[in-house]
């Protein structure tokens, strides 16, 4: 949203009041899945299950994947607490690379639920490190192209702000001067001129 409210020249319509609960809906979001997080972990603990509690730590801390685990904590949790202070919420700057760190993070979050479940298999025969092929890498390229693509045709061909959000925000963008307490309900035109000098046919 914020690359397109430059490009397109709709910072009356997206506005920054819009940006700032879209901050702390993503604060809000960051401490629900830290939450979940953290449970997973300790009822994978509490259960007393020996298997359930080996894939917890093969995916927090034993594994070759426990980096990747980290570095989604940080993304999706950590990063999102600096939207506490003011100065990042208000930040246009800031609430960008924070949505794009936690984009890489919920990336990450499928990567780590897939790669540690192949890597560690039923059968300790089929144990192994995964390693993506040229199909893997074609595969994640052509979703991030095909996205692309439908997101850059629904721009093209269809309204980027539905018309019923325009008619709520055009009293707050006033772009026609008007003062803030207009009633669109109340629309009076008068037209008059002088009659010696009738408008012109």
């Amino acid at each position: 949203a914020i690359p397109l409210r430059h490009l397109y020249g709709m910072k009356d319509f997206v506005t920054k009041t819009h940006l700032i609960l879209m901050g702390k809906v993503m604060l809000a979001t960051g401490l629900i899945v830290g939450y979940s997080y953290v449970m997973e972990a300790f009822f994978g603990w509490y259960s007393g299950s020996q298997y359930e509690w080996f894939m917890i730590k093969n995916r927090i801390w034993e594994g070759p994947y426990w980096a990747f685990y980290w570095m989604l904590m940080f993304c999706n949790v950590i990063s999102p607490q600096f939207l506490w202070f003011k100065r990042f919420r208000e930040s246009e700057f800031w609430l960008f690379i924070i949505s794009i760190i936690v984009s890489i993070g919920m990336w990450l979050e499928r990567f780590v639920i897939i790669v540690t479940s192949i890597q560690r298999d039923f059968l300790p025969s089929s144990w192994a490190m995964y390693s993506p092929t040229i199909w893997d890498w074609s595969m994640f390229i052509g979703t991030l192209g095909f996205f692309l693509c439908l997101f850059f045709l629904f721009i093209r061909f269809l309204p980027i702000i539905s018309i019923f959000e325009v008619r709520t925000l055009l009293p707050q963008a006033n772009v026609h001067g008007r003062p803030q307490d207009f009633d669109e309900n109340v629309l009076e035109i008068e037209y008059t001129y002088d009659k010696t000098d009738p408008p012109n046919r």
